[in-house]
């Protein structure tokens, strides 16, 4: 239960940093709800899907999952700092322009590469149900705190918000694509 938790907080942690840059830009309950949901279903489903997919396919798609999941948060990343110039910096983006879509294309970022965790998880015999609730549950918690510090940090960042969690997005997709998270 202690390596499953570890594992948890293991995957967990770059929802965390992903969050916080969602949060900078400026949160509501709605954006803490889809959040959770978002991130959490996905950081639990994918080690399913990889335990179904069957080892070889999840190994194979395990080793791109790290590229893949940098190029997306990357690009995520970009487009709102895109969006943070088009607004112009005496204007900040609302809260309500966080939409689902993106929140989805940052969900599954982060946790493609948990396709090759579903694997290890049924080689060390630890049930897919528990594994994928421990797993959501920690996601949920992790991303939830990281919305909480982000939303702190812009309201000291003030209306250079939505650019700096652009910015934390490059960031925790380059550091994925660098192996460090």
């Amino acid at each position: 239960m202690l390596a499953l938790l570890l594992v948890a907080v293991s995957l967990g942690l770059s929802n965390f940093a992903a969050a916080i840059g969602i949060g900078v830009a400026g949160i509501d309950n709605r954006v803490r709800v889809q959040v959770g949901i978002v991130f959490g279903v996905f950081e639990a489903g994918m080690p399913i899907l990889g335990l179904a997919l069957g080892h070889s396919l999840a190994s194979t798609l395990g080793h791109a999952a790290p590229g893949v999941g940098a190029g997306l948060l990357i690009a995520t990343g970009g487009y709102a700092l895109i969006q943070a110039w088009r607004a112009g910096a005496a204007e900040s983006v609302p809260t309500q322009q966080q939409s689902v879509g993106r929140l989805v294309i940052t969900g599954i970022a982060l946790s493609v590469d948990n396709l090759a965790v579903g694997f290890a998880l049924g080689t060390y015999h630890v049930g897919l149900a528990l594994a994928a609730a421990v797993i959501g549950a920690v996601s949920i918690a992790l991303s939830l705190a990281g919305l909480e510090l982000g939303a702190r940090i812009g309201t000291r960042t003030g209306q250079r918000g939505q650019f700096l969690g652009g910015l934390v997005l490059i960031g925790v997709g380059a550091a994925i694509g660098a192996g460090l998270i």
